[in-house]
């Protein structure tokens, strides 16, 4: 029964091997449709915060006239938008729109006591404009937190009573400066209101909020703070339901922060409400605004070809030179960086962008999809069956069955949870399975004594072969995880550190324990072996690395200033930034270490740590939010430049043997 159990087992690995290439054909359509819908949104807004803009012209000498001449310059930059935060009393007294007063102040004023129990905020208007616009505002802000409002007027000019502490009334938001966004219109100005969860929901409110939005052009809005509008009352009024209600009828859609610490609270829910018209925004600090002009042109040029950003977020902050002996600020730089000498806008151009609103990618979903994902899904299955067969072929089909039951019901609890476990799967088991068959190619053209030509040709099918196999995880990566939430980072990749770790471990574990004899065997082999000082010292350095490794991978990682500017250079050499560990590593230590172990058989440990550029590979495309072109781009840029230093490497390594050939017997006399 255990001998007929094994043959079933090795014998499904053909069937296996079907069922992966049907997944790719099937994926084939589903990476059309995800390619087709990232060349769908070009528009890339540059949006400057207005507020950080003000607070650097109060510093000037003569501020409005500062003001209009930075609006104006930054215009002619390529800044096409405002961001406008919620005002206030206070924002509205700093413009010089209104004077307030106290109960005691006014009672000064009037020469009369002031009253025992009052202490009420008095506002008066700077002139009939600032009247007309704002007094309808602060009423319906007041009257709807149940604050009464009542008419004012001093010294001819007109004014409010609000029935609450200055202190308390200044920390009222409404709605961004109407008069500002007034004055911006007219320059040119898209605007990007900044909105926030301070105050309970009033679905009146806010539909005048947006409508009047919507007559200023707004088609997109940013969230202050750590929580969307209408998230803190949406258990008790459903107000984020609600909200995407009125975010729908006014075709408003929403802007998300990237690389934020932590979410911010009911964005995921609203963006799915509003079918997901969302797009990326990058967030320049007012403190990263100060780096060199050609940093920041590279990080706006990078974001948004490589990472799908569409709105750049600039902030700038005034500063206190000593030096200088002057008050700064940064807009300057940003200028410089954004036009010359840095000409950010010029590279965006040049890669098929265009200023102008940021639009949401118009997602291609065909109907065939659903029916191609179960056939991926099989897929996917067997290339981790495909891969347990190598180190267990006794559990091959058990594998595969209890695999197929676990995502089914997987899929009825958690269909996304699903799809990441089978993506990783996949993610994990390409790699591995190809380097595992280049260890096995290596060991038996090993036996065959092969010439230094017969040899560098081996060696070179072998890389392309190895390369093919461990990208053939690509497409069920792609295809199982293509979803707009994940382009968006609304939903993220999880578990990606095991694709960093797993296929490197497995290809050791595979080239020290499965040599053709019991694994048994080897590992009690392994036990007896003596420990000496240089296995200490190889295994410190062997963590030692693993730890660097593991600190350069994902977003966390960091880099020096001299690996930013060869990272720069690549990327103006090439137009696409290979990884480093690949080409100037990993793919190298493959080929040389092919080269060796097909004559020295202990140089196939080389292949533990080339194993890193393979999975490196296939993790490229794990970044959803990375137009799957130029990760193609970047991953075959990699091979073809590891190829050339690999080369390189088998003829430095074959003049260097010729030499100790030559000179070896001299050395010994």
């Amino acid at each position: 029964m255990y001998q007929k159990w094994q043959y079933w087992n090795t014998a499904s690995r053909k069937w296996l091997w079907i069922l992966v290439a049907l997944g790719l054909l099937a994926s084939i359509p589903i990476i059309a449709d995800r390619v087709k819908t990232e060349s769908s949104s070009k528009k890339v807004e540059i949006v400057f915060d207005y507020r950080d803009l003000t607070e650097a012209a109060s510093y000037q000498a003569h501020p409005q006239d500062y003001l209009n001449e930075q609006l104006d310059r930054l215009k002619q930059a390529g800044v096409n938008s405002m961001a406008m935060y919620e005002s206030t009393l206070d924002d509205f007294r700093k413009a010089g729109r209104v004077v307030t007063y106290t109960t005691q102040n006014v009672a000064d004023l009037e020469k009369r006591l002031s009253p025992a129990n009052e202490n009420f905020t008095y506002v008066v208007f700077a002139d009939k404009e600032n009247a007309e616009a704002l007094k309808p505002l602060i009423e319906r802000t007041f009257t709807s937190l149940g604050i009464n409002v009542k008419p004012w007027s001093y010294q001819g000019q007109e004014g409010l009573v609000v029935e609450t502490s200055p202190e308390d009334a200044y920390l009222k938001p409404m709605q961004p400066d109407p008069i500002a966004m007034k004055q911006l219109r007219s320059k040119g100005f898209f605007i990007v209101p900044r909105m926030s969860d301070s105050l309970p929901y009033n679905e009146k409110l806010t539909e005048e909020m947006l409508a009047s939005f919507q007559q200023n052009g707004v088609k997109r809005i940013l969230f202050e703070g750590d929580s969307v509008k209408g998230f803190t009352d949406n258990e008790k009024e459903h107000s984020l339901a609600a909200f995407a209600k009125l975010l729908n009828k006014y075709d408003i859609g929403l802007a998300a922060i990237e690389n934020l610490k932590k979410p911010q609270a009911g964005f995921n829910r609203l963006a799915y409400d509003i079918h997901y018209n969302v797009v990326r925004l990058y967030s320049l600090s007012d403190k990263d605004s100060t780096l060199d002009v050609e940093t920041l042109a590279d990080r706006f040029a990078l974001a948004t070809k490589d990472r799908n950003i569409r709105m750049l977020y600039l902030n700038t902050a005034p500063t206190r030179s000593v030096a200088e002996a002057k008050v700064k600020d940064s807009v300057d730089n940003l200028v410089h960086s954004l036009d010359k000498p840095g000409n950010a806008i010029q590279r965006m151009e040049n890669k098929g962008f265009e200023l102008g609103q940021a639009e949401p990618f118009k997602v291609v979903d065909s109907s065939i999809q659903r029916y191609l994902k179960v056939v991926v899904v099989l897929g996917a299955l067997a290339f981790f069956s495909i891969m347990v067969s190598y180190f267990a072929p006794v559990l091959t089909l058990l594998v595969f069955v209890v695999g197929l039951v676990g995502s089914a019901g997987l899929y009825v609890l958690n269909s996304s949870l699903m799809e990441q476990g089978l993506a990783l799967l996949a993610a994990i088991s390409g790699p591995t399975v190809a380097m595992v068959i280049a260890v096995r190619t290596v060991r038996i053209k090993h036996e065959q004594e092969l010439s230094t030509g017969q040899r560098l040709v081996q060696t070179l099918i072998l890389y392309v072969r190895t390369a093919i196999l461990s990208l053939a995880a690509v497409p069920f990566v792609i295809a199982l995880l293509n979803s707009i939430a994940y382009s968006l980072v609304l939903n993220q990749f999880r578990g990606v550190g095991l694709l960093h770790i797993l296929p490197i471990f497995l290809a050791a574990v595979y080239i020290f324990f499965y040599r053709g004899v019991s694994i048994r065997e080897e590992i009690s082999k392994l036990l007896r072996t003596p420990i000496t000082v240089l296995w200490v010292v190889a295994l410190a350095v062997i963590g030692a690395a693993g730890l660097y490794y593991l600190s350069r991978t994902g977003n966390a990682g960091t880099v020096s200033n001299t690996e930013l500017v060869f990272r720069n250079f690549l990327e103006n050499a090439f137009g696409v930034r290979p990884r480093n560990k690949e080409f100037l590593m990993a793919h190298p230590l493959f080929i040389a270490g092919a080269f060796l172990a097909l004559k020295y058989r202990k140089a196939i440990y080389l292949l533990i740590i080339a194993a890193i550029g393979q999975a490196s590979m296939v993790d490229t495309f794990a970044h959803i939010h990375s137009p799957a072109a130029l990760s193609l781009s970047r991953g075959l840029l990699g091979l073809g430049l590891g190829l050339l230093l690999g080369i390189i490497a088998i003829v430095v390594w074959q003049v260097l043997e010729g030499c100790w050939k030559k000179w070896s017997p001299q050395l010994k006399r």
